[in-house]
């Protein structure tokens, strides 16, 4: 017999208290306590046998290099690290209307060769026909399901045996072991344990698709990105078209890895060479703008480094910046008053890393600042030259790491001079092998003389 109890669980984090309280001790979110029923099992007796798996040697495991399944975009197959594995659960996560539902049905039907079962439990059989029909590329091995009971759909899965699973979303399912609502903590935590479990058992792989919350964190426990093996996390907005794809977790591959998409009328497009995209193509030399040499992952890519800088119409000048860290911000402003003389105190700097990235690589350090110099000074730089250092605060041009990627991705699409830092190891880069004029710096007056005689 089953003994039945309450507690209240954060939906934030998943913690547990014993009586409501109204602010969460572990992540500080108000009024995110509720109650749920808790069914405890009756303790197995102590002649009950179980089933336990037993120490073995390092050296007698045997292991097989099992093939990869073909995602059928090329972009996803890069970040999963060369396609799904067998057995593999991947949850694909990212805020309402940001295209995660058309990313999983557009690999659905680009996977023709595969039997796919789409599972959704967030609209209806002909609203994902309509969905489909835009993309345009049906086949009959893509079945679909509209399910949200776990059991069921478990039942569903065993009888068809299909080679990928995909689940939209996981917050909508529910099980009757627990009783809560869907989307409660206890019940993600429950159906995604269950699922992967599945995977494992069956050797299918598993594509879960997640909500986030207003934070920017998935919805749910946090148990729930340490059981899956691979996390991608989806980013854009509503302005932009772009979409990112970004690896935060892979047990199978690199992580911190970067695919972009294009959003376009017929589905998500795939951005291979994202540096001719994010550039601008300009007819004469405009004041405030440096290219820069940038890696995320393993993908280089050239940025356009966007800076305005005006006299302070207000007593506080203002500090703005998209797209890169304001405080990083802060600090190279104060690089250059004190060790390039540039007095900045006085006005208002914008800075806009263009197509709406994020960057945190260190290495667009030095075109920040020669675009913030190129505004204030209303002088253009050419734009066929770009920046790959980082900037120290003693106004030293630091090197950075992968340089030789850097500046063969410069010299592929056209660039006719790079600047690096001077103190990079010359035993290691083979700079020779290129074409593109290396300019070394040690200091940033060195390249302020160069760029603004």
């Amino acid at each position: 017999m089953a003994k039945a109890r309450t507690e209240y669980v954060c939906q934030n984090c998943g913690s547990k208290s014993p009586k409501w309280i109204g602010h969460c001790p572990s992540c500080n979110e108000w009024n995110s306590y509720v109650e749920e029923i808790v069914v405890r099992e009756e303790k197995r007796s102590a002649s009950q046998k179980t089933l336990q798996s037993v120490p073995r040697k390092i050296t007698e495991i045997t292991t097989s290099k099992e093939s990869r399944i073909n995602a059928g975009i090329s972009e996803l197959n890069r970040i999963l690290g060369g396609g799904l594995v067998p057995g593999s659960t991947v949850l694909i996560a990212g805020e309402p209307g940001i295209g995660k539902s058309t990313l999983a049905l557009q690999l659905a039907l680009l996977m023709s060769e595969q039997k796919i079962l789409y599972i959704s439990g967030e609209e209806s059989a002909e609203q994902i026909r309509l969905r489909a029909e835009r993309i345009g590329k049906l086949h009959e091995n893509c079945f679909i399901l509209t399910e949200t009971y776990l059991e069921s759909m478990l039942d569903q899965i065993s009888d068809f045996s299909p080679n990928l699973v995909i689940i939209d979303s996981i917050q909508t399912l529910y099980t009757d072991l627990i009783d809560s609502s869907p989307g409660s903590v206890a019940q993600i935590r429950e159906c995604s344990s269950r699922l992967i479990r599945y995977a494992k058992e069956y050797h299918i792989p598993v594509i879960l698709i997640g909500h986030i919350n207003k934070e920017g964190h998935i919805a749910g426990p946090k148990v729930l990105e340490h059981i899956v093996d691979t996390v991608l996390q989806f980013e854009g907005d509503d302005v932009n078209l772009y979409r990112l794809l970004r690896s935060v977790k892979n047990r199978y591959g690199s992580t911190a890895d970067l695919g972009i998409f294009e959003m376009t009328g017929t589905g998500l497009k795939e951005v291979i060479n994202p540096s001719e995209i994010l550039l601008s193509q300009y007819d004469e030399n405009l004041s405030g703008i440096a290219i820069a040499s940038t890696i995320n992952g393993i993908r280089p890519f050239l940025i356009e480094v966007q800076a305005l800088v005006s006299s302070a119409v207000y007593g506080t000048p203002q500090r703005s910046s998209t797209g890169f860290d304001l405080r990083r911000l802060g600090m190279l402003l104060a690089v250059l008053e004190k060790r390039a003389g540039f007095r900045l105190s006085a006005k208002d700097v914008f800075l806009n890393i263009a197509g709406g990235l994020k960057i945190y690589d260190p290495a667009i350090d030095l075109a920040v600042i020669v675009s913030i110099l190129s505004s204030n000074n209303d002088f253009p730089v050419d734009h066929k030259i770009c920046f790959a250092a980082e900037v120290g605060l003693s106004g030293e041009i630091r090197p950075v790491t992968r340089i030789e990627q850097r500046i063969a991705e410069a010299e592929k699409l056209g660039f006719t001079k790079i600047f690096v830092s001077k103190y990079i190891n010359r035993k290691t880069t083979n700079i020779n092998r290129f074409k593109i004029g290396i300019e070394f710096a040690g200091k940033v007056e060195d390249v302020v003389k160069r760029l603004f005689k």
